[in-house]
């Protein structure tokens, strides 16, 4: 995008770089893209992350303490083997977001379905349907190993089956989103996702509590409606791919077609998103490990904390999932500049949003965590954390909107190192010094993260700034 197109105002009926018309004059027509693009998906974020919060303070608001304080944990203990499942899964969507973008933007619409289809089957085969059994089978065992206590264990393992079988359509529906948005469509999959979650609310106040006929079945009661909602979001996907006028058309009944070249442009944007992955999710593992060693009261103050930095992280991860895309079919259309214009332009609105939700955190702190609990000590270490996290913001903001740029443009190995560095060189090594060796607890484990933050951001941003992401490849 020239100089010339940022300053001059557009005409009505242009049509603008990522497909969308104009309804009134604009000055930016980048940040017109930004926005369109963006705001579906902050939202969906957003409200999934709200909803999510709701259903941690519901087991908080449990009569019986010590149960409340187990079911806590025990949800943010599922969490972790879970989220290691889920980024694996995101790793291959990834490949296909980029791939898709591509080929929107540079008018080959016909090779969509195949990249779609390659990564459903691939996602379902190699890891949803694996990942779901070796969870149900071996629940207990995986709580301890990432450090759980009896009580936890005790109160969560069914929990813990029932959520690995929601896995599965839980994974089906990341894919079809990330086509969605690859080809710049992000409202549908904002309307499905917050139906589900709404669904899923309501459905945790029925079985939690007990509510009208149902029985009381506490976190148990949790994982049945949590299932229960991709189950739903899973049908609403599939009603909406099959309508008439869905831009992404997909026919489920047609042979299915190996292609090669799909498969060797997932691997190599894949694999080192996928390895991105899996290095934070075992990194973050050990993180777990060592703040549940703290005990069960602290751990429930860190899951909250965690609840609450998972909002702070939506406006990062809604204005990268956008500069992926915008990205992406910006250099298909071989517009090198206009790929730069829109992720500066992402990463500028992002980071005022978060920015504005770091002075939340740290001003309004314990009237947050006194939404999950009325525990005194929980609040305290919780709120404290949340000074921390508010620090984070403007680093974990800029890094997550620069390193979803690089993605949509295929550039998945800078990302990679990245995570690897802060992760493994920085939060482990530096949480297991700050808690363990001097002892100061909770705080110290969140010094870690911050110190985590600012080393990616350090790494993606320098790779930004070189320009050679403009010229990653894909066939």
């Amino acid at each position: 995008m020239t100089e010339k197109n940022n300053v001059l105002e557009e005409d009505l009926t242009q049509e603008s770089p990522s497909g969308s018309r104009f309804a009134w004059k604009w000055k930016n027509p980048v940040r017109s893209d930004v926005m369109t693009l963006a705001w579906p998906v902050l939202i969906e974020l957003l409200m999934g992350s709200l909803f999510g919060m709701v259903d941690m303070m519901m087991l908080g608001w449990i009569a019986d303490k010590a149960l409340s304080a187990a079911s806590v944990a025990a949800v943010g203990i599922t969490n972790q083997p879970m989220l290691i499942g889920l980024s694996l899964a995101q790793a291959l969507n990834v490949g296909g977001t980029a791939m898709i973008a591509r080929y929107v933007g540079a008018k080959q619409p016909h090779k969509v379905e195949s990249v779609l289809k390659h990564v459903i089957l691939l996602n379902l085969i190699l890891l949803a349907i694996p990942l779901s059994l070796f969870g149900i089978l071996y629940a207990e065992q995986i709580m301890v190993f990432m450090g759980a206590q009896a009580d936890t264990v005790a109160a969560g393992s069914t929990y813990f089956r029932i959520v690995f079988v929601g896995f599965v359509f839980q994974t089906f529906n990341m894919s079809i989103t990330a086509a969605l948005r690859g080809i710049g469509e992000t409202k549908a999959p904002m309307m499905i996702n917050v139906r589900a979650n709404f669904l899923n609310v309501i459905g945790n106040a029925l079985l939690i509590y007990g509510l009208l006929f149902f029985p009381r079945l506490g976190v148990t009661g949790a994982g049945i409606s949590t299932t229960l909602s991709q189950v739903v979001a899973s049908v609403l996907m599939i009603r909406y791919l099959k309508k008439k006028d869905s831009p992404l058309q997909v026919n489920f009944l047609k042979k299915f077609r190996y292609n090669k070249t799909v498969i060797q442009n997932l691997i190599r944007i894949g694999i080192p998103a996928s390895l991105e992955s899996l290095a934070l999710r075992i990194g973050i593992l050990f993180f777990v490990r060592i703040v549940a060693g703290l005990g069960t009261v602290v751990y429930a103050s860190h899951q909250i904390a965690l609840s609450i930095l998972g909002l702070s992280f939506n406006p990062g991860q809604a204005f990268g999932i956008a500069a992926s895309s915008m990205v992406g079919r910006s250099l298909g259309s071989k517009n090198l500049q206009l790929a730069e214009d829109y992720a500066k332009e992402t990463r500028k609105i992002g980071s005022l949003i978060s920015t504005l939700m770091a002075v939340i955190f740290f001003f309004f702190g314990p009237q947050l965590v006194g939404l999950y609990t009325s525990d005194p000590v929980i609040i305290a270490n919780a709120s404290g954390a949340l000074k921390i996290i508010a620090l984070v913001q403007p680093f974990q903001s800029s890094q997550l909107i620069l390193a979803g740029a690089l993605r949509g443009a295929g550039d998945t190995v800078w990302p990679l190192v990245a995570t690897f560095v802060g992760v493994f060189g920085f939060r482990v090594i530096l949480s297991h010094v700050f808690v363990n060796i001097m002892g100061l607890g909770l705080i110290g484990a969140w010094y870690a993260v911050f110190a985590d933050q600012f080393i990616r951001w350090t790494f993606v941003y320098g790779r930004f700034r070189t320009n050679k992401w403009k010229h990653v490849k894909i066939k």
